[in-house]
């Protein structure tokens, strides 16, 4: 039976294979190149395919910790997460020896710079300590590089506030060729930087140190200046009797007067720089020891009449018609019918900007005719008012010269009035301006002025505790400011130009 069954299969497998053969041969025979040449990209696509895939499960790491080895050739890509960086800067490799731990993987190598090797110059910090004999040559060259050895150095030397002193305190015991001066008690000129601020000259802080701290002696001879008494700084040792000029000296004027220490400051920020130096001192000649401005006396002033304390003569009248003339502007030699005097056009703009913003009346408005004077202002006290009905007549006053410049003005009796008001300003100040200096009109505008008197004011502690301290300082900046924004409405307003004033 078995038997008879298979021989009756073996027929049908050979009529199949007989149908399949001719079909099989037909189609990879060539009758159809196009199926059997996409039959074989198909099968090597799917041999390629199971290839990727048994690569990729072989390469797929384990769920253990990271490997400690680096990539092969020193470079790591860019990844998504980033390690935390310590205080000092600095990140350990990954593979370097010593760690206890390795960074996880995913992470940017970070190089940082090291550290500053020398500390920054933060004002309002305690200064960095200066190293060996180079602290006296770094204060001699603070400020603006004003060379060592100059009449005035020498003076705050000889008076024991010279920079060996006043600039570097506890440098070192005596150098050998130096005069070793006396101990002296700190300066009320506080400076926690190797510089000054950049508006301060070397010059400039040395004669602040030399105010406020050389001794000083009350001489018989005043100057005819209302209230200021002369004070000779330090105390002569050639046994000569004390004069000024080889000997330095200042002003000392009343408490009230305090407002001529801002406006030295306001003067030298604005980049005028046309005010005496100015500092506070307490004053051992008064009964309470009240803390008074002391001005630095200049030799050089030409002399002024008795009557308006001023080395040029003029009228308002005579006052706005040389400002019509623009005198010596540009080289221009005035003719003599053009009554100009020695005086540049533009120092009567800086002038002017500088009186309104501190509301100083008595250089240009002696009569107080462009504002409601007070009881105690010095036009009413002298009956000056009622004469603003020929306001032609009146008189300039304070208008300084130095003998050897004449085309600058020295801006002295600086006493300004923070106590007026907005509606109260004399815009009489500003009649026949027609430019301002571009460097203080860029101060004004650069919403730095705070900063700055801050930081400048500061240098005073006496005037800066006189004040009430910052917030009494404060009340001070913020008239100052609301004044320079009415300024500069006035010269937009008004088409006033902005020019550069270097002459």
């Amino acid at each position: 039976m078995t038997r008879a069954s298979g021989r009756a299969g073996a027929p049908r497998s050979r009529r199949l294979c007989a149908l399949c053969a001719p079909r099989a041969r037909a189609l990879w025979g060539g009758r159809r190149p196009r199926t059997r040449r996409n039959l074989l990209l198909g099968t090597a696509c799917a041999l390629y395919l199971g290839f990727l895939v048994s690569q990729v499960g072989r390469a797929s790491p384990p769920h253990g910790p990271p490997a400690a080895a680096g990539p092969p050739h020193g470079r790591e890509p860019a990844r998504a997460a980033f390690p935390e960086i310590p205080l000092d800067g600095t990140l350990a490799a990954p593979d370097s020896p010593g760690n206890a731990s390795t960074l996880q993987p995913n992470v940017v190598y970070i190089t940082l710079r090291a550290r500053r090797s020398k500390p920054a110059h933060i004002r309002g910090t305690v200064r960095p300590k200066r190293r060996k004999k180079h602290a006296a040559a770094a204060w001699a060259g603070a400020g603006r590089g004003v060379p060592v050895g100059t009449p005035l150095q020498q003076q705050a030397e000889a008076q024991g506030a010279g920079p060996a002193e006043a600039g570097v305190r506890g440098a070192g015991g005596p150098r050998p060729g130096r005069l070793q001066l006396p101990a002296a008690r700190e300066s009320s000129i506080r400076l926690y930087s190797a510089r000054a601020p950049s508006w301060l000259s070397g010059d400039d802080i040395r004669s602040l140190r030399l105010l406020a701290d050389a001794a000083g002696s009350l001489q018989p001879e005043s100057p005819a200046l209302s209230g200021a008494r002369l004070l000779l700084l330090g105390d002569p040792s050639d046994g000569a009797p004390p004069r000024c000029g080889p000997s330095p000296c200042a002003l000392l004027k009343q408490p009230l007067d305090m407002s001529e220490v801002f406006a030295f400051h306001l003067d030298r920020i604005l980049g005028l720089n046309r005010t005496l130096p100015s500092a506070s001192r307490k004053s051992e000649f008064t009964p309470d020891g009240r803390p008074c401005p002391v001005i630095l006396w200049d030799s050089s002033l030409a002399p002024a009449s008795n009557d308006t304390h001023s080395s040029v003569q003029l009228t308002w009248g005579a006052y706005q018609h040389s400002l019509r003339q623009k005198c010596w502007l540009h080289g221009r030699v005035p003719k003599p019918e053009w009554g100009c005097t020695d005086v540049h056009h533009h120092e009567w703009s800086k002038m002017a900007l500088f009186d309104f913003l501190l509301q100083i009346y008595n250089r240009l408005d002696t009569h107080c005719c462009g504002f409601r004077p007070r009881k105690e202002d010095t036009c009413v006290r002298n009956g000056l008012r009622p004469n603003c009905d020929d306001q032609n007549s009146a008189r300039l006053a304070h208008i300084i010269q130095r003998k050897h410049d004449p085309r600058h003005l020295v801006f002295i009796d600086n006493k300004g009035f923070f106590d007026r008001s907005e509606d109260n300003l004399n815009f009489k100040l500003l009649e026949g301006i027609t430019e301002f200096p571009e460097s203080a009109v860029s101060v004004l505008k650069s919403q730095h002025l705070r900063q700055k008197l801050l930081q400048s004011l500061f240098l005073d502690k006496v005037y800066w505790e006189s004040q009430g301290g910052r917030q009494g300082i404060e009340k001070l900046i913020d008239v100052i400011e609301q004044r320079a924004r009415i300024l500069l409405t006035y010269i937009n307003a008004h088409g006033v130009k902005v020019l550069p004033m270097n002459e």
